[in-house]
């Protein structure tokens, strides 16, 4: 079983021959740990992979915005940042007025650009391809700015809706664009929860952002591919709605919420796509953390035929030996699983 077929089994509940793997690195750790995070890469062949996608946005941006300093992204957005390995914060918003959103060029142009070397890296490469990463409500924010934003949500002024429109079709201009690849999942991402709670009430966000998210959970499934979502934060008022719109895998952080209640309300129903928590067990200098960590996951999560993908991010605080810790307690648990006679067909 390749690793393109893995996945797919893990995520239509088909029995894959064992939990697929996805290692998300920031620059900051391949700054700082690259010989390990290569050691790693090998030891444990990851199943998943973004595909390569490079427009030429050289003239229309400006820095790198994983470097100390300043960087303007094709949208005019200007991020500071004061560490190298992640990206900045966006202090000076386009649209410091409602009446400012004129001000506003989504960057059309690019969305057909260095397209072509994606049908090529789903080609040569039997893992399971993703691409996309449209992000409406952080991209509101960046325009914005996130304070006057939620002052925005709760008043609702007509140019809100103007920005949000506008955002949304670009997002949906870009779904279209990766849909007519070779890509496998195509994702969309943004942080909705805080560390206990949602952002804003489930009924506003209902009513203003499930609709953007289930326009590209069906332009995901026209096209025959998968709908990922990443989410940080507390987001478990959501779930049901993430699951009834179509999502296919949720990347979230499963230790800020009650992974037993997840557990008995949406096994089964979702593919849980990580994490393993980033914040205190990754950091942490006792590995049994980390292989206690895996147990409940696949105790509360994991099905034999599927349903969860061994993802975790290797970032600012993760130890080296923790991330490994993770994949070798997946593959132990794994073949433990493997081992289980499969139910006939």
């Amino acid at each position: 079983m390749n690793a393109r077929e893995r996945v797919k089994r893990a995520l239509t509940f088909s029995y894959p021959d064992r939990v697929p793997r996805d290692l998300w690195t920031l620059p900051l750790a391949l700054n700082e740990c690259q010989k390990e995070v290569d050691a790693i890469l090998k030891r444990f062949p990851i199943d998943i992979e973004r595909a390569e996608y490079s427009p030429p946005l050289e003239n229309h941006t400006k820095g790198d915005p994983y470097e100390v300093g300043v960087y303007i992204d094709e949208w005019g957005c200007v991020f500071r940042n004061i560490q190298r390995g992640v990206i900045g914060e966006v202090k000076d918003p386009i649209v410091k007025k409602l009446s400012d959103v004129d001000k506003v060029k989504p960057p059309y142009t690019f969305l057909d650009k260095g397209m072509k070397k994606v049908n090529k890296s789903c080609r040569k490469s039997d893992r399971f391809i993703l691409g996309g990463w449209a992000n409406s409500f952080e991209r509101m924010q960046w325009l914005r700015g996130t304070p006057d934003l939620f002052i925005d949500i709760m008043e609702q002024p007509p140019e809100f809706f103007e920005l949000k429109d506008m955002v949304h079709k670009y997002h949906l201009k870009m779904i279209e664009t990766w849909a007519e690849t070779e890509v496998d999942g195509i994702i969309f991402a943004d942080d909705w929860g805080s560390q206990n709670s949602l952002l804003i009430s489930p009924d506003l966000w209902r009513k203003l952002f499930k609709p953007l998210y289930r326009d590209y959970c069906d332009l995901i499934h026209n096209a025959g591919k998968f709908a990922f979502m990443h989410s940080d934060g507390h987001i478990f008022q959501i779930y049901e709605d993430l699951i009834e719109i179509g999502v296919d895998a949720i990347n979230s952080q499963l230790f800020c919420m009650d992974i037993e209640e997840i557990g008995k309300k949406f096994k089964g129903r979702i593919t849980f796509w990580g994490e393993i928590d980033r914040q205190h067990i990754l950091p942490s200098e006792n590995s049994d953390d980390v292989r206690e960590a895996v147990r409940r996951v696949k105790k509360f999560l994991y099905d034999r035929s599927g349903g969860v993908i061994a993802q975790c991010e290797f970032g600012a605080a993760a130890r080296p030996e923790n991330v490994k810790a993770i994949f070798t307690e997946w593959e132990k648990l794994s073949s433990v699983s493997s081992s289980l006679t499969l139910p006939e067909k």
